[in-house]
């Protein structure tokens, strides 16, 4: 995936937790070899490749994920989109070498022709799915927390019953730290120092996890400069180009993190105000940190995300 994973847990009597460890790397792994971008011989590169007209079968995780992924990019009319991949790769930020400029309108119009997610059929009886031809699926902004949700389950499986995991900055936590308290997470503030959000200075704002799971989007790191203008790396799909709203990050609280995740993604592309009324209507757990015109930063959330933030 690119980055790394850690988990803090608090071990069963006479657990091994070398055999924990080991557990944790192989579910991580599994997910990386079924659906990363990166991995030319994972199953979903070798979905990109499929010949047109074929259908696919499988793995049973990979098609959980992309299910799911489908799911949300009807829901969101688009904003979110699975086979965004095509313009994510144009634009530098897949696993091809990020350009020095941004591509001209053709080359736009032409990744576009081949995004959509109403182009995959799914075959449920027989977990399948269709590759109409050219399609390119990018699952990045879904696969990782679903890695944090398979870890989760690996632990629960193992009767470890306090945990935080985290890869790549999504976090799931169960039970109560050692001292019994809860698990209490960091939003960075945008701009921060990477690594460790430990400094006041560094967070925005602290949310306590109690059996959920928290993604934070932002495009404070993933950019490039072109012409003295700034492309973030959350493309929209309906138009081909990088957002240009005020919105610097956005944190979803969910149940779990295969759904926290991507809606992260599918809250950046609608921005501030469609992303809050759409929020509002499904009752999601959703922070916005906008830019303003004075640079501070702005704070937004809906009710479901003030009831679990922490003062």
């Amino acid at each position: 995936m690119g980055t790394t994973w850690s988990v803090n847990a608090v071990l069963p009597d006479g657990a091994d937790g070398r055999a924990i460890e080991r557990g944790i790397q192989s579910e991580v792994d599994r997910v990386v070899a079924q659906m990363s971008t990166y991995e030319p011989d994972s199953d979903l590169s070798r979905f990109n490749r499929a010949p047109a007209g074929t259908w696919q079968t499988l793995p049973p995780e990979f098609f959980t994920v992309l299910r799911y992924a489908l799911s949300l990019a009807k829901a969101s009319n688009g904003a979110y989109d699975p086979t965004v991949g095509p313009l994510v790769n144009l634009w530098g930020f897949g696993p091809d070498k990020r350009p020095h400029d941004a591509p001209d309108a053709a080359a736009i119009a032409a990744a576009r022709a081949r995004v959509g997610w109403s182009k995959i059929e799914l075959d449920e009886a027989n977990r399948r799915a269709f590759q109409p031809g050219g399609v390119y699926v990018d699952l990045s902004s879904v696969a990782k927390g679903f890695g944090v949700d398979q870890v989760a389950r690996f632990l629960d499986r193992s009767e470890v019953r306090d945990y935080l995991v985290e890869v790549g900055g999504e976090l799931r936590a169960h039970g109560r730290k050692p001292d019994g308290t809860p698990w209490h997470v960091g939003i960075e503030r945008p701009g921060a120092a990477a690594g460790a959000v430990d400094s006041p200075d560094e967070v925005q704002r602290i949310v306590s996890l109690t059996g959920k799971a928290i993604a934070t989007s932002g495009d404070y790191r993933h950019f490039f400069e072109s012409g003295g203008t700034f492309f973030s790396h959350h493309i929209d799909p309906r138009t081909g180009y990088p957002v240009a709203h005020r919105v610097a990050s956005v944190s979803i609280v969910a149940d779990d993190c295969m759904h926290a995740d991507p809606l992260g993604t599918a809250m950046t592309v609608l921005g501030p105000e469609e992303g809050m009324a759409y929020a509002k209507r499904h009752g999601i757990a959703v922070l916005f940190i906008l830019y303003g015109e004075d640079g501070r930063f702005e704070e937004r959330m809906s009710p479901a995300f003030r009831d679990v933030s922490k003062p």
